[in-house]
């Protein structure tokens, strides 16, 4: 369905409060990844949780993928640039990612899954993004949803840049998943050289932006490739202006801030300790 294109013009844009470089860590069976939103940031960039970036072009550093694991109180957002991703669960669900899919998964009160990539010519990229869930929904029942690239939603903007909307809304485009508590938007955006992009963001909504080709300029301050910039957050700021000199590629990530105790044990993210014991003995229990 085509959905009516709206301009977005934004005032004052917001400007970049910290540039994040991330950290490289081994995760599930030895998967070598780009930490770049970390736990320290988990209260400015509330309600998100995470960011991993991942990339090769050397099967060794992914093939062992990420086996059977838990997850209790979050969403996990996978996005693959370029590969395949297999998802099984232990309510019997199984998908697959391929080149610029998107799996949805709400682990809500648990769920045990495994992620493992599938060669495709030797290459693996892509992002998985955890957003927290509000206290009232941490219990709910499981869910997950495989959205295939042909199902995004895209536009291009006034500006030139090619928009591909996951989450939330941009420009009057819908994408494939949206949030009543949290109102996440999740755009990945593609800028020709000289290109620019507008988007209007609520006050009081948390975001960043992530580049992971060429560099990019936000309010006049550059934005190197693989870093994460923090936007700031003004009242008078009435969204993001984006830049470019060079061709170039870039998340953009924003949502409303839950202002909820954060209490995490790895793979479980509840609101207090006591909910976090709770959450290992029931996984020790087999009641996932």
């Amino acid at each position: 369905m085509t959905q009516q294109l709206t301009a977005e013009r934004v005032r004052q844009s917001r400007t970049v409060e910290r540039l994040i470089n991330g950290q490289f860590v081994m995760d599930g069976a030895g998967v070598r990844i780009n930490r770049v939103l970390t736990q320290s940031l988990q209260r400015r960039l509330d309600p998100f949780l995470m960011l991993d970036a991942f990339g090769s072009d050397k099967p060794g550093d992914y093939i062992a993928g990420f086996p059977s694991h838990p997850h209790r109180g979050f969403e996990t957002v996978t996005y693959m640039i370029t590969g395949r991703m297999r998802h099984k669960d232990s309510a019997g669900n199984e998908g697959l990612i391929t080149n610029g899919g998107v799996q949805w998964m709400t682990a809500g009160r648990g769920v045990v899954h495994s992620e493992m990539p599938e060669q495709n010519e030797g290459l693996m990229e892509g992002f998985q993004l955890w957003l927290n869930l509000a206290a009232r929904d941490k219990m709910n029942a499981p869910w997950y949803r495989d959205i295939p690239n042909a199902e995004i939603a895209r536009f291009t903007s006034a500006g030139g840049a090619e928009v591909q909307v996951i989450a939330g809304s941009s420009h009057g485009v819908a994408g494939a998943v949206q949030r009543e508590g949290t109102e996440p938007l999740y755009l990945d955006i593609e800028l020709p050289a000289g290109a620019s992009f507008e988007q209007s963001l609520p006050v009081g909504h948390n975001a960043f932006i992530y580049v992971f080709r060429g560099a990019v300029t936000v309010d006049g301050r550059g934005v190197a490739n693989t870093r994460l910039a923090i936007l700031s957050n003004s009242e008078q700021a009435d969204g993001v202006r984006i830049e470019t000199e060079q061709a170039s590629r870039l998340l953009l990530i924003a949502g409303r801030p839950l202002n909820e105790p954060i209490a995490q044990y790895g793979p479980f993210v509840m609101n207090t300790q006591a909910e976090i014991a709770q959450t290992v003995e029931d996984f020790r229990a087999g009641r996932f």
